[in-house]
């Protein structure tokens, strides 16, 4: 293979894998067979003439060379796709993939909607939506922006602060009927609570009063559940009560399938963040969504935008 040969397909294949530490992942990703992924790299390699990867039975990591190629192959990528973006820009057509990471419950119950305005307005636009509470790797997974509900900081990232979720604390009608309405922090000793098992310290329950003192109650039940929508389905069921972003709650709320508890009362909100890979930010498509998703989720309900 002649030095001049060096394809964008083969560039994007070892950007990849060396990104991901994985052939067949990869593979996967591009919907091809793994000896497709395997040829392209040897063919660079053999045109680059110095190894790039090293390979094991378990990864494949980069060489000193490699991460210098990589990190031109990245330059290279991203002017060839805003050099594309811009050239659709003179139709007034923008197009291409966005993959999107989001908080489970947070992209079933809204961003979802968001997205599909979004997609409305750019239908040439494809969306990859990521549905996920655990920490990912965003340039591993080429996930180009992720909202989160946690305080964070990467350094590889840009993080950009929306806002914060405001939580409050709910219980259906019926059981209020049978175990009575707690009046103060205090009065919620002995009720049923439905405890978030990934929350360190969920056996204690932060109260926040109407002058911002602060109560700490014992908060116990028989149900738990790692999962915001478990919250939600067990309150609604009438199992205790539950402490729970205003946005997962809001329309049962407002139906009168669910009572705020304590109304003069908060639980401490969380903080709700965007994270945007760096080097597709400039990318004209991600810049809209990014725009978009700014704009549009601090009117979410219990979002505070920042001041």
């Amino acid at each position: 293979m002649d030095k001049s040969d060096v394809s964008i397909a083969h560039m994007r294949s070892f950007v990849r894998v060396a990104e991901r530490g994985s052939l067949s992942a990869v593979a996967r990703e591009f919907g091809v067979g793994q000896s497709t992924i395997t040829r392209h790299l040897h063919e660079l390699e053999e045109t680059v003439g110095v190894p790039l990867l090293s390979r094991t039975t378990r990864r494949v990591t980069l060489t000193d060379e490699g991460s210098r190629y990589y990190t031109n192959c990245v330059q290279i990528l991203r002017l060839i796709e805003q050099a594309g973006d811009e050239a659709r820009g003179t139709r007034g057509a923008p197009s291409g993939i966005i993959r999107i990471s989001c908080t489970a419950a947070f992209g079933i119950l809204h961003i979802t909607r968001l997205i599909f305005a979004f997609q409305d307005r750019y239908p040439d636009i494809a969306v990859d939506l990521n549905l996920t509470d655990e920490r990912i790797d965003l340039v591993r997974d080429g996930v180009d922006i992720a909202l989160r509900l946690a305080p964070l900081s990467d350094s590889s990232l840009k993080l950009r602060s929306l806002g914060h979720s405001h939580r409050l604390l709910v219980a259906s009608p019926d059981y209020l009927a049978r175990r009575g309405t707690p009046r103060t922090p205090q009065d919620l000793i002995g009720h049923d609570g439905i405890r978030m098992t990934n929350v360190a310290g969920s056996e204690t329950l932060v109260v926040l009063g109407p002058d911002g003192e602060r109560h700490e109650v014992p908060f116990r039940g028989s149900f738990r559940t790692d999962h915001g929508l478990g919250v939600r389905e067990a309150v609604l069921s009438g199992r205790g009560i539950g402490g729970s972003h205003a946005w997962l709650v809001d329309d049962l709320i407002a139906a009168g399938r669910l009572t705020v508890i304590l109304p003069d009362h908060r639980l401490p909100s969380a903080p709700l963040n965007m994270l945007i890979v760096p080097e597709r930010a400039g990318i004209a498509r991600v810049r809209l969504m990014i725009d978009y998703l700014a704009a549009e989720v601090v009117r979410l309900p219990g979002i505070q935008p920042e001041p």
